[in-house]
Order: C-alpha cells, then structure tokens, then sequence
C-alpha cells in the first residue's frame, strides 16, 4: 500500500511545475522629463435622462400600395373589376385559395392552380412567394 500512495503524490508534484519565465527587461532611462501640466478641476458629467418611451402609434402604410389599381379581366374573375389596392387583391385572391383548397398539402407555400388561376399564373402550380409578382402583372 505505500507505493499506491506515493503514485498519486508525484502526479500532483508533476502538476504544481510551473513553466519557466523570461527575465525582465530593464527600463530604458528617461531622456528629459517634461513639465507636468496642471490637471483641470474636476466636474461631474449632468446625469444622463432616461429616453421616453414613444407611445406605440399606427403605422401608416405605403401610399404606392394603397393605390386602387384596375385588375385585368382575368383576375376580375376571381377579385372583381372594381378598383381595389395591390394589399386588397393579395387578399382576395388567399381567400379565393383557401376557400377552393388550393395549397398543396405537404408544401404550403405551394399553390396548385385550378382554371381560374392558371389564366394568371400561366403554369399549373406556383410558389406563394412568386404569385405576387404574377398578380401584379395583372394590375394596371
């Protein structure tokens, strides 16, 4: 049993084992010392003011997306002729979409397009994030 407990102490002497240092460098002597300046008196900076919070406002939407804007007769068929902003037909036309069941089941952003949409989408199924680029092209 003595040469179990000597084992574990020259492990922990092995640890102690600092890394050997540089020497340090001597300072170099100072050329010419220069006059001290006079330090300014000391003043205390104003304390800081906490900034107001800004009562939560409305955001006013964009006026180029609020224009009433003539849907083509393709798209009326689906929104209506009469003069509706761009935000209004995208919404009309996700009614229309998840009204008729138009998602596809495993891919939401994916629209398959039944005859009406076809017109407008000019291929058969669309990503949601492109259907707007292509209802766009039907608003004047």
């Amino acid at each position: 049993m003595a040469t179990a407990k000597k084992a574990p102490a020259k492990k922990a002497a092995a640890k102690k084992v600092a890394p050997a240092k540089a020497p340090a460098k001597k300072a170099a002597p100072a050329k010419k010392a220069a006059p001290a300046k006079k330090a300014a008196p000391a003043t205390k900076a104003p304390a800081k003011k906490a900034a107001a919070k800004k009562p939560a406002t409305k955001r006013t939407p964009n006026a180029a997306f609020m224009k009433a804007m003539t849907p083509s007769p393709q798209l009326a068929a689906i929104v209506g002729s009469a003069p509706l902003p761009r935000t209004d037909v995208t919404k009309k036309v996700w009614e229309y979409i998840k009204k008729n069941k138009l998602q596809d089941a495993t891919q939401k952003r994916v629209i398959v397009a039944d005859a009406k949409l076809k017109e407008i989408f000019g291929k058969p199924r669309a990503d949601m994030f492109e259907m707007t680029k292509m209802i766009n092209s039907h608003l004047k």
